[in-house]
């Protein structure tokens, strides 16, 4: 439990379990500790940002993503285990 009886959040904490690859004042950018792949984590909690912050953290989640995964990858942003902090993967593409 966090301050004042909230629940605490995983991509707050932002603890630096796995590689990181970028991070800026909107957003890091790290593997993803359950399924591998460059996830990147807006800074504010909140799972719905404006259209102009998705974009921007989608581009910036291609660009460390796509010379990793050989511009391999699509970007999955459907919130499944942290369902109120936005979240995006670069999921490899299937062969």
């Amino acid at each position: 439990m966090g301050v004042m009886g909230e629940v605490a959040c995983e991509l707050c904490e932002a603890a630096r379990v796995t590689d990181w690859y970028h991070e800026d004042d909107l957003c890091w950018i790290a593997e993803c500790e359950a399924c591998f792949v460059p996830m990147v984590v807006w800074k504010r909690h909140d799972p719905n940002p404006p259209e102009e912050v998705r974009a921007e953290l989608h581009q910036r989640l291609s660009g460390v993503a796509g010379p990793l995964l050989a511009n391999e990858f699509w970007i999955d942003d459907r919130l499944r285990s942290i369902p109120d902090h936005y979240h995006a993967h670069a999921r490899r593409r299937p062969r």
